[in-house]
């Protein structure tokens, strides 16, 4: 049985996780450890899926697995209808550190990809076809520059347009902006949304931050607490596709998808990583749409896992936000109207204050 009910009429899904599994062997000697089971989930093309959850419960792993660089326990991922069966340029990498021949220039090390897709292509060829993909992120004028000589910003931005120049069919990201700083991080972010929105890349995604979540991705799926953890559902994104990082939190849905998010990560992905699923309610884990305002923005798409968890969490945080705006909306009001005043009268029975 395959997941495919995010969109059946959008095609087939690009990327197919089906009963996926992995352990490792117990430290102990006795047995073995299971950091996630039986997980489903499709991608579709051009959609970008975040996967959030505390550590331990198998994030990267998936990533690897998906990259070609771990085999699963059990189960199988598909691409563009074929089985993984190692690394291939079809997936690039962009892991948490740029990667980057040190002895290479910037505009080498992206040659260095090219030309290992495109065996046949002449060397003018590959420079002009890396050139663009670096103009693509603003580096053109450091092409000449070895790594050492580029701070870590654009290091890093060398490293995305190595990954798109060769033309992926998925581009697997694993934490690429944690180790920068904000502002470096909130520039490469809206680098990618610039670059997806190009390109229409599919994009799977890990990341810890909430609000880099909430600002590129189309769906965000939540894992809960290693080990043995699961997909305990999949949130859609219901802010509007052309957001941007300085108008986001200003949308009425900007609230209840943070809090809907964050609760998961302090409550429920605990509570819910002791619990037994069956196996339907893990081959189609509930998708949830947390909105200010609206049934069928806020109702759960499929709650075949815990509906009732998962609806309720969506009532707490629509009311919550929904009364912030309210009480927001009433103080905007009771500012701009007018107060009347009492300017030379005496309230009717007033007593003269003493001191």
């Amino acid at each position: 049985m395959r997941n495919d009910t995010f969109d059946a009429r959008a095609g087939k899904p690009i990327i197919q996780i089906e009963g996926l599994a992995r352990r490792f062997p117990d430290a102990r000697g006795k047995g073995s450890v299971a950091v996630f089971e039986d997980l489903w989930l499709s991608i579709m093309p051009g959609e970008f899926v975040c996967v959030i959850g505390h550590s331990g419960c198998g994030k990267s792993t998936i990533l690897n697995i998906l990259a070609g660089l771990d085999a699963p326990s059990d189960g199988v991922v598909l691409v563009a209808g074929k089985e993984i069966d190692g690394p291939s340029l079809d997936r690039a990498v962009i892991f948490q550190s740029h990667a980057l021949m040190p002895w290479l220039t910037a505009l080498r090390n992206i040659e260095l990809g090219v030309a290992s897709r495109h065996r046949d292509w002449p060397a003018v060829q590959v420079r002009e076809h890396a050139l663009r993909y670096l103009d693509l992120v603003h580096l053109a004028d450091a092409a000449g520059k070895r790594p050492s000589e580029l701070s870590g910003g654009m290091r890093q931005r060398v490293g995305i347009a190595r990954a798109l120049a060769v033309e992926p069919k998925i581009l697997l990201m694993d934490e690429p902006f944690s180790a920068l700083d904000a502002l470096t991080r909130g520039s490469l972010q809206d680098e990618v949304l610039t670059i997806r929105r190009a390109t229409q890349q599919t994009i799977f995604m890990i990341t810890h931050d909430i609000d880099e979540a909430m600002l590129l991705a189309d769906r965000i799926v939540l894992m809960t607490n290693g080990p043995n953890a699961h997909i305990a559902e999949i949130v859609a994104n219901t802010l509007p596709a052309e957001r941007t990082r300085e108008t986001l939190h200003r949308h009425p849905n900007y609230y209840p998808l943070r809090n809907h998010l964050l609760e998961f990560l302090t409550t429920r992905s605990r509570e819910l990583a002791g619990r037994e699923l069956a196996p339907e309610a893990r081959r189609a884990p509930p998708i949830v749409r947390p909105a200010a305002n609206g049934e069928d923005d806020a109702a759960a798409i499929t709650s075949t896992a815990e509906p009732a968890d998962t609806t309720a969490s969506a009532r707490r945080s629509r009311p919550t936000s929904a009364r912030r705006i309210a009480r927001a909306q009433g103080a905007a009001a009771a500012a701009q109207s007018p107060r009347p005043t009492n300017r030379g009268r005496k309230p009717a029975g007033s007593k003269p204050k003493w001191r």
